[in-house]
């Protein structure tokens, strides 16, 4: 619990440094693939110097489930340097969790195939490096969610996230 705590006061000083400068996001859009726990396609649009929304779509599978997620987030950037910057932010996912069907070899029971609907609450903090002279950027971030439909579960450190994005 105390860790926890920890955590949290370092995240919420995170917030406040900086709380006065611009990150100047340079492209109104950029479009990339992110690649983790989950892996997808992510869309950025540039809200203004220091705002920006993003949607990530995902899909996450192993060999009893597989996950599909549409994530929405509104970010705030600040700048670390002229290449780099970190940004927090907060959203919301909707999708779908599928069980897929198998055989318990051990009990000798069959499991059937279930789906059922995804929805979180979701937030995210990261840096990101923005490769001079090219319109490409890399970033890594932590996207902690909170699911309230399958497990009624917090996921705070699964969904890391390296990401590679063209801006336009």
């Amino acid at each position: 619990m105390n860790q926890t705590l920890r955590n949290l006061l370092f995240v919420a000083v995170l917030l406040f440094i900086g709380k006065d400068s611009f990150a100047q996001l340079d492209s109104q859009h950029a479009i990339g693939a992110r690649f983790g726990s989950a892996t997808g396609i992510n869309y950025r649009y540039t809200l203004s110097p220091d705002r920006a929304v993003e949607a990530i779509m995902s899909i996450q599978s192993n060999s009893r489930t597989n996950r599909f997620r549409l994530v929405g987030l509104y970010q705030f950037h600040k700048p670390i340097n002229d290449d780099f910057s970190w940004y927090y932010g907060f959203g919301g996912s909707v999708g779908s969790y599928t069980q897929k069907a198998y055989r318990d070899y051990q009990n000798g029971r069959d499991y059937p195939k279930d789906s059922e609907v995804a929805l979180s609450i979701d937030g995210v903090i990261g840096v990101e490096y923005r490769i001079p002279t090219t319109p490409l950027s890399i970033s890594l971030d932590l996207k902690p969610y909170f699911d309230f439909i399958q497990e009624s579960s917090i996921r705070l450190i699964d969904p890391f996230g390296f990401s590679v994005r063209y801006k336009f």
